[in-house]
Parts: C-alpha cells; sequence; structure tokens
C-alpha cells in the first residue's frame, strides 16, 4: 500500500475546493448570460416585493421570478450595448426611480419602527363602537315626486294594497324600490332629519299616516322592525383598524416632513 504524503492530500484536497467553488457559485447565481452572472439576490427580492404587497409565493411564482430576471439581464445587456444608459431620457428615469424606491423604503422603515399595537387597534376599536351604539331601524319606503301621488298610494295601502307591491311598481328610488322598499337596518343619522324624525315616530308595522317631505320628494314610510345597533368582533376587523392607523401614521409623518422642510414652494392648502 502507498502512503500519501502531506504534499499528496494537500493537492488532493486543493483540487476538491476547486471543483467545489464553481458548484457554490452557481448556488448564488441562477444563470449565466454572456458571461455576466445574474444572482439568485434578485429573483429573492421580486419575491419580497410580492410578499409586501400580499401575494402568497408560490413554486410557479418563484419559477417566474427567476425567469423574469435572467430576461431582464438580457434585454438590459442590450440596451447598454446601444448606450442608451448614456442617454439624457434614461438619467431623468433613473433618477426618478432613485427617489421613488428611496421614499418606499423609507416610509417602509417609519411603519417597521412605529408598528399599531394591540392595545392602539383595540381602543380604536372601542371608541368606534361607543360611536355605533343605539337603535337601528329597518324601514321601507315609497318615493315619488309629487304629495298627490304619495296620499293615493297610502289610500290604497290603507285599502289592502301591498307596501312591497306598490313600491317596486311607483318607488322612483332605484336603489330600494325593487326590493319592495326595504332600507335594511340603519340609524336615524344615516337619513335626511325630515324622513329620520317621521320613522322613529313610528311603532313597529305603523306606516306614515301622511306624506313626508324631503328634498328628494315625497315619502310614506313603514317600520318593519327595530334593534340595538350590530357591531363586528374585534377579531375580524382588527387588521382593518390596524392599516387604517398605519395610514393615519404614515400621513402624519409625511406631513411633519413636509412642514419641517425649508423650500419656497407654496403646497395648495
Amino acid at each position: 500500500m502507498i502512503r500519501k504524503t502531506p504534499a499528496i492530500r494537500l493537492a488532493i484536497s486543493a483540487a476538491a475546493v476547486a471543483l467545489m467553488l464553481p458548484l457554490a457559485a452557481l448556488a448564488q447565481n441562477i444563470a449565466i448570460v454572456n458571461g455576466k452572472a445574474v444572482p439568485k439576490a434578485r429573483a429573492d427580492l421580486l419575491l419580497q416585493q410580492a410578499q409586501r404587497s400580499g401575494q402568497q409565493v408560490t413554486p410557479e411564482m418563484e419559477a417566474q421570478a427567476k425567469e423574469q430576471v435572467v430576461l431582464r439581464e438580457i434585454f438590459a445587456q442590450e440596451a447598454e450595448k446601444r448606450g442608451i444608459a448614456a442617454t439624457a431620457d434614461y438619467k431623468s428615469q433613473m433618477e426618478l426611480a432613485r427617489q421613488s424606491i428611496l421614499i418606499r423604503e423609507l416610509f417602509e422603515d417609519f411603519k417597521k419602527k412605529n408598528p399599531v399595537s394591540d392595545a392602539d387597534a383595540k381602543a380604536e376599536y372601542e371608541k368606534f363602537k361607543a360611536q355605533s351604539s343605539g337603535t337601528e331601524y329597518r324601514a321601507r319606503h315609497i318615493l315619488v315626486e309629487q304629495e298627490e301621488d304619495a296620499k293615493a298610494l297610502i289610500a290604497q295601502i290603507k285599502g289592502g294594497a301591498k307596501f312591497e307591491d306598490l313600491a317596486k311598481a311607483k318607488s322612483k328610488d332605484p336603489g330600494s324600490g325593487q326590493n319592495g322598499g326595504d332600507l335594511d337596518f340603519a340609524k336615524p343619522d344615516s337619513y335626511v332629519p325630515e324622513f329620520s324624525k317621521a320613522m322613529v315616530a313610528l311603532k313597529k308595522g305603523e306606516m306614515t299616516d301622511a306624506p313626508v317631505k324631503s328634498q328628494f320628494g315625497w315619502h310614506i314610510i313603514k317600520l318593519d322592525d327595530t334593534r340595538e345597533a350590530q357591531f363586528p368582533e374585534f377579531d375580524t376587523v382588527k387588521g382593518q383598524i390596524i392599516q387604517r392607523q398605519q395610514q393615519m401614521k404614515l400621513q402624519q409623518y409625511q406631513e411633519s416632513l413636509r412642514k419641517g422642510a425649508k423650500t419656497d414652494y407654496k403646497f395648495a392648502q
């Protein structure tokens, strides 16, 4: 048996490392385009941007990202070859792109450092819930242009005609007419004052004896039901509240930067 000398062992190890180097480089690159490497980090960045926008990364999306960065390298090399990078138009667009990326990263950094806590979201939820408390009314109405028409319809209903049928046939309100005049549950402040005042004065099942005038015309109102105002559970709207508060914080931050800048430009008020 021939023993390997230290020099031979060293040479073999070096050769093995040399063979492994291209494999390691390949793991960091997606492809080589005309002698230039396309790093995997470019595809990773595209996928990160997709995740930021709320998309779920799938194997298909990963394959598309790899193909996209290779195509970009092919096209970019051709643009460089044609001298497009030296044109004034390209340089102007690059400056706008540079600013856009900087601004986007600035705002992302702000959001990371100024998160909305669960406690903040819960406090906002309770505020909205308090504002939404009270009684909701489920009413129907028939809207017509003339008082005489409204009076005639009231007479027909009292004579046995169905409110819902007359609403479908005669109401000028396209939103509720086809539903038999149904306005679903809503708080009184959802309607104009004249309508609300007449509606809350009714008992369940009652109808206004006289037409009610508003800016829209003449109403015949019937009250179907009442209930305590409904409000969704915190967990179902938590995400929306956090998103809204994040937007408000970001707007305040942007406004503080605008006010703190020294400029001779006059912004519109």
